[in-house]
């Protein structure tokens, strides 16, 4: 899959099992810069990252980060997304991944944060094995 988006997703401390939960929880950074190709035209005057791009980088940052036991996971569905504030040219994307084991797979949350606050959130579901 190609990403629309050029900024990759940069990890920040270790991924593994929070404390409190025992879920599997990883931390990425995403830096939205002034020039990534998505802002043309989207809006001219008041350039806005795009909520499917702030999805996408909470896509790519789960994917980076999967519990060792999942084993090779594809994506089957967006089950949620919620989008909370508007993401500027120069912001920081925080994003949060929480790994949930369900029956058919996993689930992954996902919590985007800017420094003025919570911009968005996602709930993916993998299907284990590989893509065909």
């Amino acid at each position: 899959m190609t990403s629309p988006v050029l900024a990759a997703a940069q990890p920040v401390g270790e991924s593994g099992p929070d404390a409190r939960t025992g879920r599997w929880t990883a931390r990425f950074s995403v830096s939205v810069a002034a020039d990534e190709p998505v802002f043309a035209g989207h809006y001219p005057h008041l350039p806005i990252f795009p909520g499917v791009c702030v999805l996408e980088c909470a896509r790519s940052a789960a994917e980076a980060a999967p519990p060792p036991e999942a084993g090779p996971l594809r994506l089957a569905a967006v089950e949620s997304g919620r989008f909370l504030a508007a993401v500027r040219p120069g912001e920081v994307l925080d994003i949060e991944v929480t790994w949930i084991p369900r029956e058919d797979g996993w689930r992954c949350n996902a919590k985007v944060a800017t420094a003025g606050g919570p911009a968005a959130s996602a709930r993916f579901h993998y299907r284990q094995g590989a893509d065909t």
